[in-house]
């Protein structure tokens, strides 16, 4: 009987291993149905090579150069809502991904002090791009119990609290702070409200905006409304090119408009909330580029590109003095929104 179950154990151990190396499915959003298409063909004539065992190189590399060339064509041209399509990807990097991928000695520092730990933001001392850094960010979940336990990156008023207490300590021991925004918005339930969601959002952003420690700040995939401006108060501002950084979601904003999400798309473009419509307007300061297709593509060159820019920002940002650093922050959000009237432009143009 022993022999029997260690077979029965044999077998299921086999099958977990099995189920762990199989490749995970790629999602198809909608516009790259024509590039899978070209990959379903791809894999066929590779197997139809090894199996018949007839040259098909030739054949190969021209199907290759077409995905290459329609991928490319496809991800230049990107409308707004496609992007925003993008920046949810299911398979696209999240925060304890980059983690993972690029940093070390990561230790988390849970819990605010006052009321509880909020899973959808997470702190801790890290080692990123060179530098010891205090690493803040919104995490998602991957799968469904996760998500839920996240809140699916929406954080409650304990979450920024939480970020709040990391930021403090790092000013204490001098150390840089790094967020990585990634979430639809704050959590909107009924207890959120009830524990100063607005306040634990605005008491942030000042505290941010004061902070004696160099901040960077990267959309890596969803920045939406006071939910990412919680931790989005810094020195350098930035966003992953396939990100988006909004007042509102495309949803919510054809919600209110045209009474439906019908709109979505419409609502996207009217937003201008890619990362180059915000680099044109100031509103983000660089754009971090990804891997061709996407970070969902190609996870480990999005966080080579992540940490590259980290390192090289917070090199140029330690050269700076802290007052002048204060200074300057405070300067480039005071500045944000200017605009000159068209009436205005024209009057002065007549006085010229």
């Amino acid at each position: 009987m022993s022999s029997t179950a260690d077979n029965k154990s044999g077998d299921s151990s086999k099958k977990d291993s099995s189920k762990e190396s199989a490749p995970q499915l790629r999602h198809v959003l909608e516009f790259e149905k024509p590039l899978a298409k070209l990959e379903q063909q791809i894999k066929e004539l590779e197997a139809m090579q090894a199996s018949k065992g007839i040259d098909y190189a030739t054949e190969l590399r021209q199907l290759r150069g077409n995905y290459t060339s329609l991928l490319r064509k496809t991800y230049d041209n990107l409308s707004a809502w496609e992007t925003v399509q993008v920046a949810r990807h299911p398979q696209r990097p999240l925060f304890r991904d980059y983690v993972e991928m690029i940093c070390r000695d990561f230790r988390e520092i849970h819990g605010d002090r006052f009321y509880g730990d909020d899973r959808a933001i997470v702190t801790g001392l890290a080692r990123m791009g060179g530098h010891k850094v205090m690493l803040i960010g919104h995490h998602k979940g991957k799968d469904t119990k996760e998500k839920i336990a996240c809140h699916f990156g929406c954080a409650h008023p304990e979450g920024y609290r939480k970020a709040m207490r990391a930021m403090k300590l790092a000013e204490k021991f001098g150390l840089p702070v790094v967020c990585l925004i990634d979430t639809a918005g704050a959590y909107p339930g009924i207890g959120a409200e009830e524990r100063g969601q607005a306040e634990s959002i605005a008491r942030s952003m000042m505290e941010m905006s004061r902070l004696r420690t160099p901040i960077i700040s990267i959309v890596t995939g969803e920045g939406g409304s006071g939910g990412a401006l919680g931790i989005g108060v810094a020195d350098r501002v930035a966003m992953m090119e396939f990100a988006w950084y909004s007042v509102i979601s495309p949803e919510g904003c054809s919600g209110i408009l045209w009474k439906g999400s019908a709109n979505a798309a419409e609502a996207a473009e009217a937003l201008k909330l890619t990362s180059k419509h915000l680099k044109q307007h100031g509103v983000v300061d660089s754009i971090v580029p990804e891997p061709l297709g996407g970070a969902h593509r190609d996870p480990h060159s999005a966080a080579h590109n992540l940490d590259q820019y980290v390192s090289k920002t917070l090199r140029d940002l330690k050269r700076t003095k802290t007052e002048n650093l204060v200074e300057r922050r405070y300067e480039r959000f005071r500045n944000l929104g200017v605009f000159v009237d068209k009436s205005e432009k024209i009057s002065s143009k007549a006085a010229g």
